[in-house]
């Protein structure tokens, strides 16, 4: 299974139309878009699931298509240390 990064996704994209748009290119086994901690506000972002076969396609060709204005980026999406760098755990404001 891989797991795909997509974003500059618009900000009323729903997990259904992210489901429709990487669909015809293989079986999507789950979608998962992010939202804010604490506005709970959609970010810009989100993650596909697909078998690694169907993922590479898919990537191909949903990187760089537009929705509502705005350029897709997609990418191999491997989870990172999610510490943030931030030392301490103190937020930064």
């Amino acid at each position: 299974m891989t797991k795909i990064y997509v974003g500059n996704l618009p900000f009323t994209a729903t997990e259904e139309s992210i489901l429709a748009l990487f669909s015809p290119h293989g079986t999507v086994e789950k979608v998962s878009l992010i939202n804010d901690c604490d506005t709970a506000r959609p970010r810009d972002f989100g993650f596909v699931e697909m078998s690694n076969s169907d993922a590479a396609r898919a990537m191909q060709a949903v990187n760089g298509t537009q929705l509502e204005g705005r350029s897709r980026r997609v990418n191999d999406g491997q989870d990172r240390d999610r510490s943030g760098g931030n030392r301490g755990g103190a937020r930064r404001y």
